[in-house]
């Protein structure tokens, strides 16, 4: 949206879109049009009324199940490589149908649907181990309800998200942004736009100790999926937005936390606006965008 405001380009217009977690939902909203000031508060809603609209439809409380399938896909699997393995099929808290739910809130019956315009959504399959960009020839058919769902399905806050009996969680058990994928491109792009909220560069002292890992680990990947851009595409343009510290102290320790959206919706936006205007990124961007 920043972008958007800042150059008058429509991201819907990008030859391709790449969406994680979260970034799912994003690609979903700018696929349908959907990206618009009001997107988040509505009417003459304030900050408690957001937040209390967003807990009703995101978060779905549901009973504890799967057990089994925890200790299939991540108890043991974790004893022999321990690490974030370790959290893979947990028994959610919460329904991961709200997620859908939510991107369905957002875009209404276009989330039953997917998109012309070539967008992927990444998911985590967690019986074969391994990414499921779904929208590429490889995934199956879904909707985007359904890559949503399964794309944002973070472990032991959500259930697994099953799709003709395969379960999937949260991409960013893989990666944060999995920028690669844009490779799949028939031709070299002219401009690779990646939005990073988990490979920060900056950090605060009052930041929880999880912070620095997730986002040491997030620009290790990163680092790897732009090496991997350059090399094929020597000639591409990349540009990467990384939350500052105004952004980190809304969003987190918990980004999560339905009371958080509204506050670092606004952080993000006069953010970014500094981020675009600074010069070198607004040199790329008017070449391109303007």
């Amino acid at each position: 949206m920043a972008l958007r405001l800042a150059t008058d380009w429509d991201p819907n217009e990008a030859e391709v879109i790449v969406g994680t977690s979260a970034g799912s939902t994003v690609a979903a909203i700018t696929r349908s049009d959907g990206l618009h000031v009001d997107l988040l508060v509505r009417g003459q809603e304030d900050q408690a009324d957001v937040t209390a609209r967003i807990s009703r439809l995101l978060y779905k409380k549901q009973d504890f199940t799967g057990f089994g399938r925890w200790m299939r896909r991540g108890i043991l699997p974790g004893l022999r490589n321990p690490g974030v393995s370790l959290v893979l099929g947990a028994p959610g808290r919460f329904s991961p149908v709200g997620i859908g739910d939510w991107v369905e809130h957002l875009i209404g019956d276009k989330a039953h649907d997917w998109p012309e315009r070539a967008t992927v959504c990444v998911a985590f399959d967690l019986e074969a181990r391994e990414r499921v960009a779904f929208g590429t020839e490889s995934a199956p058919d879904v909707t985007l309800f359904e890559a949503a769902a399964a794309s944002s399905a973070v472990p032991i806050v959500f259930d697994p998200f099953v799709i003709d009996g395969i379960p999937y969680v949260d991409g960013g058990i893989a990666s944060g942004t999995h920028a690669d994928l844009v490779l799949a491109n028939p031709e070299p792009l002219d401009l690779v736009l990646v939005i990073a909220p988990m490979a920060s560069e900056e950090s605060s002292l009052t930041a929880h100790p999880l912070e620095s890992v997730l986002d040491r680990v997030g620009r290790k990947s990163l680092e790897e999926e732009i090496g991997m851009i350059q090399r094929a595409w020597p000639d591409t343009d990349i540009v990467i937005l990384r939350p500052r510290k105004a952004v980190l102290r809304a969003m987190r320790p918990n980004p999560m936390d339905p009371a958080r959206a509204v506050p670092t919706f606004v952080a993000t936006l006069a953010s970014m606006r500094t981020r675009l205007a600074s010069a070198d990124t607004w040199a790329v961007l008017r070449k391109h965008l303007t």
